[in-house]
């Protein structure tokens, strides 16, 4: 419920501005945010550079990436943090308990990832810890999003979102650019462990944070309803809860439409995902030092893809969200023929911009324009678990093919393997082309 004395409805711009983004849980999300963003590219894209440089071959830098999956599944665990506190620190509520749990298993797992070192006789102990930190990144992304909806009503939560991807951004460029610069100084695993310090700062604010009122009520509910019976009951309860948000997208849509929104929706970031794990590899390969590579891809980079995003935002508004997939999709596959032009200027830095500044802006528009269509696709009743179900497959094909990248670039090349990349846009296209009909249409004028 807003705060403000005048209904929202009625409230004039201006005023539902300050109000929303005058609120403190605007701002602790936005601190909220910079933990999410910290760890991802520490345990994806960052990382590989480290391998690189270990002398690891592309092949496993490529299957090491399909840790990060747990990403993409972590809508599977989902269920158990709404319906439980952490163990021993469940005092702090059921929102905060597994924020400062994650949050402080993010901050381990990064230290002992510096402390271990990805070296021959260490890599199984390395990737142990790896997967560990992913996991609880993970865990951190389901507790952050359900945070953010409980903490303010419906009409602050673009405020909450705006924060958030403020947070997140500057997570990114410290994950990213600034373990790049640090590590060119002082070596990886000091920079990692000066992360993983840096994870304790949404630690501390997670404690300072006041616990969402909605986090009580289902847990209330909960105690009031009879037990399960035996085992039995108890599966059936959980499979039920489980496949229901699923069993309702298909009742809605019919089998066949749902299918083939499900096929589109995964497809779409295809050609963004399929070259993301040999970025790093290939930036590395034409000659680029760590620090260019972070000013020019994780610093500049990320604050344009930040620019495409709201563009693709303000597009999906004005024009429609049909039109706006469509030049999403082919400005995503077009950007990623201009790798062929920093392939063909090795350690040209203006190649490298020209690159980095068609990637990172079409990757950000084509990623807000997704986001407008899948949640679209959400039944209010379900929007939680049915967009956490949309965006984790939006991620599986790509992740998936991105694990075997490794080994189509030792065998054809990187040339051949943009051009593929760009290729795959194809089945996308022609799913686009079946569905139509049931996007929305371009606003009328």
């Amino acid at each position: 419920m807003s705060t403000s004395a005048v209904p929202a409805a009625a409230e004039s711009g201006l005023q539902r501005f300050r109000r929303a983004f005058g609120r403190p849980g605007a701002w602790i999300i936005c601190v909220l945010g910079f933990g999410s963003g910290l760890p991802f590219l520490l345990v994806g894209v960052t990382l590989g550079y480290w391998f690189r440089e270990q002398g690891i071959t592309l092949g496993s830098i490529g299957l090491f990436s399909w840790i990060s999956l747990l990403y993409v599944g972590k809508f599977l665990w989902a269920p158990l943090l709404d319906k439980w506190a952490a163990p021993l620190i469940g005092g702090l509520g059921r929102r905060r308990s597994w924020l400062l749990l994650s949050q402080l298993g993010v901050a381990a797992g990064l230290a002992a990832m510096a402390l271990i070192g990805p070296s021959g006789q260490n890599l199984a102990a390395f990737l142990a810890a790896l997967t560990f930190t992913t996991f609880c990144g993970a865990t951190q992304d389901c507790v952050v999003d359900a945070y953010r909806i409980e903490i303010a009503p419906k009409e602050d939560q673009g405020a909450l979102i705006t924060t958030y991807s403020l947070g997140y951004r500057i997570g990114l460029v410290l994950g990213g650019a600034l373990a790049l610069y640090v590590a060119d100084l002082i070596g990886w695993p000091t920079t990692y462990l000066v992360l993983a310090a840096l994870m304790l700062i949404p630690a501390a604010i997670t404690l300072r944070a006041i616990e969402p009122a909605l986090a009580s009520a289902p847990q209330a509910a909960r105690q009031a309803a009879p037990p399960p019976r035996g085992t039995g009951e108890l599966v059936e309860n959980a499979l039920r809860e489980y496949l229901r948000p699923i069993s309702e997208f298909f009742e809605r849509n019919g089998a066949k439409l749902a299918l083939t929104l499900l096929l589109f929706v995964g497809l779409y970031k295809l050609p963004d995902q399929i070259i993301g794990v040999m970025a790093g590899p290939f930036y590395l390969d034409l000659g680029f030092t760590k620090s260019q590579i972070a000013t020019v891809s994780k610093v500049y980079g990320v604050w344009l893809g930040f620019a495409g995003a709201l563009l693709g935002g303000i597009a999906a508004t004005v024009i429609g969200t049909r039109r706006s997939l469509l030049i999403a999709a082919l400005g995503v596959a077009l950007s990623n023929l201009v790798f062929l032009l920093m392939a063909a200027n090795p350690g040209q830095i203006w190649a490298f911009i020209i690159t980095i500044s068609a990637d990172n802006f079409c990757q950000g528009f084509a990623g807000s324009v997704l986001v407008a269509f899948m949640s679209g696709l959400a039944d209010v009743r379900f929007s939680a678990t049915q967009y956490a179900l949309l965006a984790s497959l939006s991620n599986l094909p790509g992740k998936v093919l991105g694990g075997v990248s490794g080994f189509f670039v030792e065998a054809f090349g990187f040339q051949a393997f943009f051009a593929l990349s760009a290729v795959s846009i194809v089945p996308t296209l022609w799913l686009y082309w079946r569905l139509r009909s049931h996007m929305d249409a371009p606003p009328a004028g």
